[in-house]
């Protein structure tokens, strides 16, 4: 009896231990994804800047850089418990890609209005994950909600495309806000569930590249979205 308590109790550590390293390697490769966009955007703002140019004047290389993200996307989603290394290659390969289009984007903002909205996105997004990691409540609902008001939030986004609305923008701005905030702590709980049910059938790497891929999307679009509300005084002046 006392054997079997012993052996139970080591189980349990041994276990959280696990999950520990899996969420560590999870939001390192994230944090790695993050660091990648943030370097590649000021080379080319800076060093590579006539490059940079030379990308997104041409109709063709910039049509491949705006949908190659969303090709990496479904990719390595698909292939990251299969092949690791190469989803692990493609991530980086996206957060590059990325970069290039925050790049050209941070042109219409200030420095200021950029580092505002990086810090409010980091503190968003850390209290979320921190958040979806400890809490004890089912957050599915919450997941399932934010997932149905985002694809509300995308088709009313193509349509203000045509209508060009400044004031719908950055209602829409808002509210993408809440629903990635949302988002990002069903994704944080997740990726503990995701260890505990597929970690025998699958390699640890695989599981933490799908997570980190989540959780770098979650957390841009966090970004993108103040920098749009915190983005109107430049707009302005």
């Amino acid at each position: 009896m006392d054997n079997f308590s012993n052996d139970y109790g080591r189980r349990q550590v041994r276990d959280v231990t696990e999950v520990n390293s899996f969420l560590t390697k999870t939001y390192g490769m994230m944090a790695l994804a993050v660091f990648v966009s943030a370097i590649t955007a000021y080379l080319a703002d800076t060093v590579f800047q006539s490059v940079l140019i030379g990308l997104f004047t041409n109709r063709a290389s910039s049509l491949v850089l705006l949908f190659l993200p969303i090709v990496l996307t479904f990719a390595i989603s698909f292939s990251a418990t299969r092949k690791p290394v190469a989803s692990f290659v493609m991530l980086m390969v996206e957060a590059v890609v990325y970069g290039l289009v925050f790049a050209v984007i941070a042109t219409a903002y200030t420095g200021a209005t950029l580092a505002t909205a990086f810090l409010a996105s980091s503190a968003v997004f850390v209290s979320m994950a921190i958040y979806g990691s400890v809490t004890k409540r089912d957050l599915s609902n919450i997941g399932a909600y934010a997932f149905a008001a985002l694809i509300g939030l995308l088709v009313a986004t193509i349509v203000n495309m045509f209508l060009r609305n400044p004031m719908v923008t950055y209602i829409f701005s808002y509210i993408g806000v809440i629903i990635f905030t949302g988002l990002t702590a069903w994704d944080a709980q997740r990726m503990k569930n995701i260890y505990a049910q597929y970690a025998d059938q699958n390699t640890t790497m695989g599981l933490a590249v799908a997570g980190a891929l989540q959780l770098y999307l979650d957390f841009i679009n966090i970004f993108l979205y103040f920098l749009q509300i915190f983005g109107v005084s430049d707009n302005r002046d």
